[in-house]
């Protein structure tokens, strides 16, 4: 696998999304191990993956705290869960300072690696980004990154502080206005993450076909082409079997021709 900088750390670019892990803890525990083992070095979680005594960021500290020295574990804040109000959007600066201290809780941390927030409808980010830049400066966020957004809204963050990461929704047949982001992060040592890589918008020839060529699943193909489209993509395959993991892994060793590369794209 080759790597790319999330800010001032080196990662594999491919990574482990946590928010399927869940269902079975004791297989959570194995698959997260497995994952270090074969070279993960970026897991993606929040702590609203998980309900009861069930959350994927605890069951991450379990695996594997100690963390490893090379190990980037970045959570998402903006969505949230409460006992009371069920899931809901932090609209203030205590809601996202709350988020922000369930995380280190969950993960058993002093300071996180790296904190996306996750927007939703079409308006300003910039207050709730300047919260978090608030909780950077007390020493409670390494670095900064931005979910679910629009190009101008990976400006307006830029503005108020620097981030390393635009996580978005990607794939192969479900592209919209991101190969523009993409573009716009690589200029500038952004990494760009792809969430929904696998299940793409649904059956496609191309990717079936290139299935059958590479003796590969159609799941490693997608995942293959992310990695080739663009040098600054960190794949967060997520999964609770051991088996898939050991296959979304493998397809880091995919090659693709300049045609079928095209055919893809």
């Amino acid at each position: 696998m080759s790597t790319w900088k999330l800010g001032d750390v080196s990662v594999e670019r491919m990574g482990f999304g946590a928010m399927r892990i869940t269902a079975d803890p004791d297989r959570a525990i194995a698959v997260l191990r497995r994952a270090v083992e074969l070279g993960v070095s970026h897991i993606d979680t929040a702590a609203f993956y998980g309900s009861g005594k069930r959350f994927a960021s605890e069951l991450i500290r379990a695996a594997l705290a100690p963390y490893p020295a090379d190990l980037v574990i970045a959570t998402k804040v903006g969505p949230g869960s409460d006992p009371e109000r069920g899931f809901y959007n932090a609209t203030t600066a205590a809601e996202l300072r709350e988020q922000v201290e369930t995380n280190l809780r969950q993960l058993g941390v002093d300071c996180l690696d790296v904190v996306n927030l996750r927007i939703t409808g079409e308006g300003s980010l910039g207050e709730r980004f300047g919260w978090l830049v608030e909780l950077r400066d007390e020493g409670l966020i390494k670095q900064l990154g931005v979910s679910n957004v629009r190009l101008d809204h990976v400006e307006e963050a830029l503005a108020i502080a620097p981030i390393v990461c635009v996580q978005n929704s990607y794939a192969v047949d479900r592209r919209g206005d991101e190969d523009a982001i993409i573009r716009f992060c690589a200029e500038r040592d952004i990494a760009y993450v792809p969430f929904g890589a696998i299940t793409g918008a649904g059956d496609s020839a191309a990717v079936d076909a290139l299935a059958k060529a590479h003796n590969a699943t159609p799941q490693q193909i997608r995942l293959a082409w992310t990695l080739h489209h663009s040098p600054n993509i960190l794949a967060i395959p997520g999964t609770g079997s051991v088996a898939h993991l050991e296959e979304n892994i493998a397809a880091g060793s995919l090659h693709f021709s300049s045609e079928e590369l095209a055919t893809l794209d």
